[in-house]
């Protein structure tokens, strides 16, 4: 984190950076006062072909606050990370029962509640039914709340679920609902993804259509770490924006650009993109995603990024997060915090200044697909 910080300290001194001063100098600190929201967080249109799109272009994810890779965040520090988020200026917040089981949906509730309601865009998720247990039904969250869990798509499950996350965060209202993790790469489904997927064609889906005409919420859509459910999704009902983790990052982005993004477009859809930075990995991090495996070449290929941002004066995270917002299909980018410092030093990162030739050099070296769009 020092040489983060270093990088911080001489992006200060730029006439580019002026406007984020105030973050620059508390970055170091790990604590900053309220400012306005940048006008870069904020959209230029909240609707496209008819469909919603979140006012803001940046925001919180939620997962790590509920102990993602069994890496414990104790409550002060979950704290200081959501205060932070908001006086840095995000205005998104995301987050599901599942991280922690109810964990991170408290955590985010102990801030949003006493926010103005009207002032910030929150999101949680469907699919997983909590109840009280002696001990939690999951160990993959470090210290989570003591719960277990059932998969449930159906239409009853889903207003359930929502109507527990309001009363998990106190809140009156939640403007997009995913349903998460129906997708074939998650192996806790036990085999029954066709199953499970039927399920919330039938149930799940309707439902949410239901809501949104009701005026409960604003927009639907899946939240998945792999693209084939949105694609599903797309074609048997009428959702609005989707999660999708994982999928379009710096280092792991073709199938996106080639399938799911003109299949958005065709429909109207957005997509927020969730784990930019690779659960870490573009940060720094020896992990990938949530698999636990490194895909073979890619510890090289972030070595050959992060050297050509560094000569063009800027660094790996920067350069990640300002690729994954370039696209007009995406509407959000979440990246998640384990440290109070990391919301202030993400909101830097997405208002930096960096140099077309950069973009240019990742192209001619093949590091990033030669149709993805790039910031200007």
């Amino acid at each position: 984190m020092a040489s983060r910080r270093k990088f911080i300290s001489q992006a200060a001194a730029g006439a580019a950076t002026l406007a984020v001063s105030p973050y620059l100098m508390a970055a170091s600190s790990g604590k900053i006062t309220a400012q306005p929201v940048p006008e870069s967080l904020i959209q230029s249109s909240t609707t496209k072909g008819g469909k919603w799109r979140p006012k803001f272009r940046f925001g919180q994810g939620g997962a790590p606050l509920g102990g993602t890779n069994r890496l414990l965040v104790e409550d002060d520090e979950a704290v200081a990370i959501l205060d932070n988020a908001w006086n840095a200026g995000m205005r998104y917040f995301d987050t599901s029962p599942w991280y922690g089981l109810g964990l991170s949906e408290r955590r985010f509730g102990h801030l949003l509640h006493r926010k103005p309601r009207a002032e910030y865009i929150l999101s949680t998720k469907v699919g997983r039914i909590l109840t009280a247990a002696p001990k939690p039904g999951s160990d993959f969250w470090a210290q989570p709340d003591s719960f277990d869990y059932n998969y449930d798509y159906s239409a009853a499950a889903t207003r359930r679920s929502v109507e527990d996350s309001l009363q998990r965060m106190g809140v009156s209202s939640i403007d997009v609902v995913f349903i998460h993790d129906l997708s074939p790469d998650n192996d806790d489904l036990g085999g029954k993804y066709e199953e499970y997927m039927n399920q919330a064609i039938k149930g799940a889906m309707p439902e949410l259509v239901k809501m949104r005409e009701e005026g409960l919420i604003k927009a639907w859509g899946m939240g998945v770490n792999t693209i084939d459910p949105i694609l599903k999704a797309l074609e048997v009902s009428d959702p609005d924006i989707h999660l999708a983790a994982c999928q379009y990052t710096l280092l792991d982005h073709a199938e996106s650009i080639e399938k799911l993004f003109p299949a958005c477009e065709k429909k109207g859809n957005s997509i927020v993109v969730g784990s930019p930075l690779n659960n870490g990995f573009l940060a720094g991090a020896d992990r990938y995603n949530y698999g636990g495996t490194i895909p073979e070449g890619f510890k090289a290929k972030r070595t050959k990024i992060e050297a050509i941002a560094k000569k063009h004066g800027t660094d790996l995270r920067t350069v990640a997060l300002q690729f994954c917002a370039a696209p007009e299909t995406v509407s959000t980018v979440i990246p998640g915090a384990r440290k109070a410092n990391e919301p202030i030093e993400n909101v830097v990162s997405f208002n930096e200044r960096i140099p077309t030739d950069l973009w240019v050099a990742l192209k001619n070296e093949k590091l990033i697909h030669k149709d993805a769009p790039v910031p200007v």
